[in-house]
């Protein structure tokens, strides 16, 4: 899971392959993987090591699971921009992934954390600057939405975008509590 996106999976690098929507995802996707990187440059090792409520997780497991799976979700975003179904992954699926990255990574340092973080979000935001208007409006079937069509660009503002602020914000309010 400690994957970067290859440079030749990350399409096309001309101007003319992006487009301002791609540009304006992934500067999104970069400021809240920075964020994530930074509020995480502040814990101690207590905090490092709190488990979060309902989840279970530690705080440290979690940064460095958006870390690692900036990969697996440009891939599955870049699998409907190609106009191919999502299938095979459902919640359960999901649940299965994280608790063995959980298990596989329970003692990640804050430094191996945040450079996979850094190293990851950037590759994914190279990833979707290379799309073009065509392949974020492109939808296609995923299996982890009951089979709706979906969006390309849905897929990456819920999963990819979204990631490091939802998380951010979980540890936040459990470190407050």
């Amino acid at each position: 899971m400690s994957t970067v996106v290859s440079p030749e999976r990350q399409g096309s690098t001309s101007a003319a392959a992006g487009s301002t929507r791609a540009l304006a995802l992934a500067t999104r996707l970069e400021q809240g993987a920075a964020a994530l990187a930074a509020y995480a440059g502040t814990l101690t090792a207590r905090q490092w090591g709190t488990r979060l409520p309902g989840d279970g997780r530690r705080v440290g497991v979690v940064v460095h699971h958006v870390a690692s799976v900036y990969p697996i979700e440009i891939e599955l975003a870049r699998t409907i921009a190609a106009g191919q179904p999502v299938t095979g992954v459902t919640g359960a699926a999901i649940n299965t992934m994280n608790a063995g990255h959980a298990e596989e990574h329970g003692d990640v340092t804050v430094a191996e954390a945040v450079d996979l973080l850094r190293r990851n979000s950037a590759a994914a935001a190279a990833a979707i600057r290379a799309l073009t208007n065509e392949e974020l409006d492109r939808a296609a079937t995923v299996s982890l939405y009951a089979d709706a069509p979906l969006t390309c660009q849905f897929v990456l503002e819920d999963h990819a975008v979204r990631h490091s602020y939802h998380h951010l914000a979980r540890i936040q309010a459990a470190l407050k509590s």
